[in-house]
């Protein structure tokens, strides 16, 4: 039996969406059913899932032409409504209660609402309620999105301690050439210091935002934390149940190696972060040979050149090395205006403290 008892499975758009762009309601009742299969089986489950667009565009009919933005506001708000309560319906079916989480990206950037958010999965898993996700598509736009849903549910498995995350996609996994390509197969396992990047296609999906290297990127990241992570094909028959029963090494799937070593919660929400920072701390090179060493350390003023970007105290910086290169980010200790003050000075304290500091 497997070994994973709190699961986050991301359906991606391809996987519940039809070839005309509306929802395949048959696929996600299917999904469905695994699902509740696994949670009566006492396993913890968050769904991240797409479709909300999917589901307004074959809803309504809008008569004139809109710009993308007005039209992903439009659909979702109108497919986000019909999708959660077909998800309410369909488990309900099998004596399952099912909640909405709507997220934007701005809620993962200040550690109160990231733990407002943890909170509120938290004390529905405890009572048996399944926490379905989605990016609030009706405020996020632009710059405020998130990549896609495969970002978001790298964020959510980091914040809710997951032991592993499932992303379906509508192939089989990794391939090591075009899976269009008879001669491509698909990598059974990828490490966490490996690079699959020659390999993957850097093609968008039909109908999300993301592709095969987004999904690669986010499941090396989240594996690096000790996550375990398994990209499938949410097409086929019983693949949930498939990848976590007895012989579940021969279903066909890539597998990312999680990292043995443990990462704290607060490293876990800095690493994904990145997209959040306020500013940059340059270093010189003693302080990155002392970053790189094999002891903890913080990021002390004198080992800071310079300071760049307008932030406040516990804003996330990206953290330059003094090549110029990005070597991590962190919470800072200070404001801009006074980490500018210190930078160089002795016997203060540090400006980034090693428990709320991320090395890539």
């Amino acid at each position: 039996m497997s070994i994973y008892t709190r699961i986050a499975v991301k359906i991606g758009s391809n996987v519940l969406t039809r070839s005309d762009g509306t929802l395949d309601i048959t696929r996600m009742s299917a999904l469905v059913d695994q699902i509740a299969l696994l949670h009566k089986r006492g396993k913890e489950i968050v769904l991240v899932s797409s479709g909300a667009v999917a589901s307004g565009r074959s809803e309504i009919r809008v008569e004139k032409k809109l710009d993308s933005v007005a039209a992903r506001q439009l659909y979702s708000a109108v497919g986000q409504a019909k999708l959660i309560n077909r998800y309410y319906e369909l488990f309900r079916e099998h004596g399952i209660t099912c909640g909405q989480v709507l997220t934007t990206k701005e809620n993962f950037a200040s550690r109160t609402h990231y733990l407002n958010q943890k909170r509120c999965m938290e004390v529905m898993l405890e009572n048996k309620v399944i926490p379905i996700v989605n990016e609030n598509d009706t405020v996020s736009v632009t710059e405020l999105m998130f990549t896609d849903n495969d970002e978001l549910s790298g964020l959510i498995a980091a914040m809710m301690k997951m032991d592993a995350l499932i992303i379906l996609s509508n192939v089989d996994g990794i391939y090591n050439g075009n899976p269009a390509d008879p001669a491509s197969s698909v990598i059974p396992e990828i490490g966490c210091k490996d690079d699959p990047a020659g390999y993957v296609q850097a093609t968008r999906s039909a109908f999300g935002r993301g592709g095969m290297l987004t999904k690669c990127s986010i499941a090396q990241k989240v594996a690096g934390e000790g996550i375990a992570v398994i990209i499938a094909n949410g097409k086929r028959e019983h693949i949930l149940p498939s990848l976590l029963e007895d012989g579940a090494e021969t279903v066909v799937c890539t597998r990312f190696r999680p990292a043995s070593r443990p990462v704290s919660q607060v490293k876990k929400w800095i690493a994904h972060s990145e997209g959040f920072a306020k500013g940059e701390v340059h270093i010189n090179a003693g302080a990155v040979e002392a970053l790189r060493g094999d002891k903890a350390v913080s990021i002390l003023p004198v080992g800071v050149t310079h300071i760049e970007g307008d932030f406040e105290k516990d804003d996330i910086v990206r953290i330059i090395d003094d090549k110029g290169s990005q070597i991590g980010v962190g919470c800072t200790a200070y404001d801009s205006r006074e980490a500018a003050t210190l930078t160089g000075r002795h016997d203060k304290k540090p400006i980034i403290h090693y428990d709320y500091l991320y090395l890539d």
